[in-house]
This record gives structure tokens, sequence and C-alpha cells, in this order.
């Protein structure tokens, strides 16, 4: 009763008191959760780059399809080392100093890739800038929730995919622009420059303070209530986050020393066998639906229609090289400004209404591209202009969809709904499956495409959008201006055996 009245408390205090200081605090908040966030554009640009980079890579290392494939999709499945790594290394250096390392990683990859002289050190690249994806797409999530305040928390937690989406756009800026050259260096450049961004990321972050909850999970109190007090809304969110966050790793409320002792599983043990292994009812519901997110954000079709939207246009009747390109450039446009609506859209319609009309109009979409393509295949040397038309419109319509909802949700989602001892493993999970499912997709889709046509392959990815629909509407409440300490009350079993959906769905009112 007593937490009930505190949080009303806080409630009004946001809505009365936090006037004058609200402006500057957010600010603050802003300029964390961006520095943090920008991480996540080395994927997206590796994504954009390598989609053009391939048509020219195939014509000089003289490749075939299948080596195309793996080139391209291998990187989601070399990333799965940086997840899983990340978040033991968030837990023990934490948050601040593991995206540094990880922009570190990206650059030394973003190098090897540019001066590869053959496929099997172009590979090598490959690897150790996916290692350095996973540890980006792990901890710039999981920064920016621990730093933002509930109020805007849907907002600053979806930068990571407005960056990715950004880094995406250069990705396929950097491909128009380096097409002229000739063909054994434009390519080389095309990702070497990767390397650039890293840097600038690498500086930025140092200016970062530390995540207040792995401050307070190292025992350091005094440095937690400080930056709590600078990324919170009103003194008295900043109290109330610092209590519920001592709570959550077993601090005593009446701890108030700068420095306390904490137990060792503070730093990161024993949390893999209380996800995996021993999981309460609550984490376990938590643990499926963070995976059921990402296994559906990425099983839907996103990096086979971005990876390979030159070659999707080829095949919608595109064939100029140049006209490929800015065909895709318009892609990366639209799905950048769209992800631009979905950030100003979380915190005040809810993550619930935004993704279920996400991925409505994601199966429309898939339906049309399927049908589009599968008229310009049934119809080979007639030129059907509706047809193509309609699969560059279907694809623009599919990444909009994409970008207002299941692209920045996923991962403002699955870093909210783990408990704080959890979070960084819990969201390396996600990660995992994210990646695996992304890799899986993306190295298979040729190949796919050759089986059940190119048309089929988009009604397909159409199916599992319709299945992900299902998933999203029964298994996922809402968590629109919880505190991460309140969210995972949302999962908590109810006595007639169901989620508590119905206290979720009200938050979307």
């Amino acid at each position: 009763m007593g937490e009930e009245k505190t949080h009303g408390k806080l409630d009004g205090s946001l809505e009365t008191m936090a006037a004058p200081r609200k402006p500057s605090n957010n600010k603050f908040a802003v300029a964390c959760a961006t520095l943090a966030s920008m991480t996540s554009i080395l994927l997206g640009y590796d994504i954009g780059v390598m989609s053009g980079a391939v048509i020219f890579i195939k014509d000089d290392l003289k490749i075939s399809d299948t080596q195309i494939e793996v080139l391209v999709g291998i990187l989601n499945l070399y990333s799965l080392v940086g997840s899983a790594a990340a978040g033991r290394t968030s837990d023990w250096i934490g948050r601040r100093y593991t995206i540094v390392f990880a922009a570190a990683i990206f650059f030394v990859g973003a190098l090897l890739m540019g001066f590869a002289t053959n496929y099997a050190f172009l590979m090598v690249g490959r690897f150790v800038a996916g290692i350095g994806v996973g540890y980006a797409l792990m901890i710039a999530p999981v920064y920016t929730a621990e730093v933002s305040p509930a109020s805007s928390r849907g907002f600053l937690t979806s930068f990571p995919e407005v960056f990715i989406n950004a880094g995406i756009l250069l990705g396929y800026v950097s491909n128009y622009a380096f097409a002229r050259l000739p063909e054994n260096l434009g390519w080389r450049l095309m990702l070497g420059v990767g390397a650039i961004p890293s840097v600038f990321l690498a500086l930025g972050v140092l200016a970062m303070p530390e995540s207040p909850r792995w401050l307070v999970m190292q025992g350091r109190l005094g440095d937690a209530k400080r930056v709590l007090n600078r990324i919170s809304d009103t003194p008295e969110e900043a109290d109330l986050r610092l209590a519920d966050i001592k709570a959550a790793a077993g601090i005593p409320e009446s701890s108030t020393d700068d420095f306390v002792a904490v137990p060792k599983r503070s730093h990161g043990e024993g949390v893999w066998k209380e996800l995996l292994v021993t999981p309460t009812p609550t984490v376990r519901r938590i643990l499926i639906a963070a995976v059921g997110i990402h296994f559906f954000q990425q099983a839907s079709g996103i990096d086979s229609v971005v990876l390979y939207s030159p070659r999707v246009f080829e095949q919608a009747g595109i064939k100029k090289k140049s006209s490929l390109l800015g065909t895709t450039v318009a892609v990366g446009f639209t799905k950048t400004t769209f992800i631009l609506v979905a950030t100003f859209l979380l915190d005040r319609i809810g993550r619930r209404p935004l993704l279920l009309s996400s991925t409505g109009g994601m199966i429309a979409s898939l339906a049309m591209l399927g049908f589009g393509l599968t008229m310009v295949n049934n119809h080979p040397g007639v030129k059907l202009e509706w047809a193509v038309a309609m699969c560059i419109a279907s694809i623009l319509a599919y990444v909009a969809f994409f970008s207002i909802g299941l692209g920045p949700i996923t991962w403002v989602y699955s870093s909210e709904i783990f408990p704080l001892r959890l979070r960084a493993q819990g969201a390396s999970i996600g990660v995992a499956v994210n990646r695996v499912t992304s890799g899986v997709l993306t190295m298979t889709f040729i190949s796919l495409y050759k089986k059940i046509t190119i048309g089929g392959a988009f009604f397909l990815y159409g199916g599992i959008a319709a299945l992900a629909w299902i998933f999203f509407y029964t298994f996922l409440p809402e968590t629109r201006g919880k505190t991460l300490e309140e969210v995972e009350e949302l999962f908590v079993k109810k006595k007639d055996g169901k989620v508590q959906l119905a206290a979720g769905a009200a938050g979307t009112a």
C-alpha cells in the first residue's frame, strides 16, 4: 500500500513539479541515449553497404551465389560471439566501457574488410566486425534503458533502431558514391570507411556517465545517486529510482553510504543458471517474450529485404546497376524516416498498439510483394510496369511498417522487461536469437527463392508475420510508463493462470 502511495506521489510530481527541471534533465538523458545508441550505426552501415558491395565483390573476386549468401549472412552468426560475451563483460567492466570495446573491435574489422585481398581474408574481417556488432547490439539498448526516466524510456530506447536505420541509409549512400570507382577499389572503400564512425563513437562515449543500475550493482550508491539526479525528471523520481534499484539489487533501503558491500552475484555470477536452468515462472515468461519478439522481428524477412534489395529489384525488372543502387537509397530513406515517427509515438500511444498495427501492415505489404514478384516471374520477357511499381511500393510500405513498430519496439521491449540482476545476460540471449534468425534467413534467401520462387519466399515471410501478430496479441503486456522495476510485475502469473495482459492493456488507454 505504501508503495502504491509512493508511485502515486511520483506520478503527481511528474505532472506538477517537474516542469522547471524536466527540459534540462531530459536533454542530458537524450544526450546519453544518443551517444550510446550511435553504436548501432555500425550494424546498420554493414547491412546497407554489403547489400550493394556484393554486386562488385562477386565480379571482382569471382565468387558464387552460395559464397555471397555466406558472406552476407555470416556476420549475424559471428556476432553471437560478441553478444554472448557482452552480458558478462558489461556486468564486469561497466556498460560504458563495453560500448568503447565494441567500437574498437568493429574498427579493426572494417579495416580488415577494406584491405581484403581475397574471399578468405574478407571472411576474417567479417568475423572481427561481427564480434563488434554483437557487443553493440546488446549493450546500446541496455544502457539506454537504464539511464532513461520512465516518462521517456520508449522514446530514448528506440534510438538504437534509429541509428541502425541511419547506418543502413549511410551504407546505401556509400554504395552509390563509390560505385563509379574501379571495381577492385570501390567495394573496398565501401567497406573500409565503416571504420571512421567507430573512432568518434569511442571518444564520445567516454564523456557519458556510467549506468546508475550498474553502479548500484557494484555498491557505488553515491555515484549512482549523482547520475540519477542528472537523468531523472525530478529529485523525487531520482530518490524513488534509487530505492527501487537498491531493492532489486538486494541492498537494504537503510543503506545510505557512498559505498556498500554487494552480493557476488551482482558481478554476473549465477545469472545464466537463474535464466536457463532454474527460472521462476515469471522469469520464464519474460524470457519467452524476449526470445519471441526477437525471433519474429527477423523471421518476418526484414534483413532479406534490406540486404538483398538490389537483387529483389532486379527480379522485379530493374536491371541497370546505378538504378538498382539508387532505388535502394529510397528504401533506406523510407526506413529511416518512419523510425523517427515511431520514436515520438512509443511513449504516447504505447508499445502494443504500434506493434500490432506495424505487424498487420507488414503482412499486407509482404502479400502484395509476393503477388507482384509472382506476376513478373510468370511473364518472362514482358515488362509489367504495374507489377514493377507494385513491388517497389510494397517494399517501401514494408520497411515503413517495420520501422514504426516491430523494428524499434523489439529493442525497447527486450531491454526493459528483464529484472535488474538478469538484464544484461537476458538481453544478450535476445540478441543471440535475433542474429541467429537473421543469419539463417540471409544465408538461405537466394537458395530459398530458387526453390519456391522469389514471390513464394515473401509469401512465406508473410505467413510468419501473421504468426507473430498472434504471439504479440496474446503474450506481450503493455509496458508504457512503468519503471523498469515495475515492469517485472506485469509478467507475474495471477491466480486465474493468466499473464497480466489486462493490466498491460490498461496502459495503452
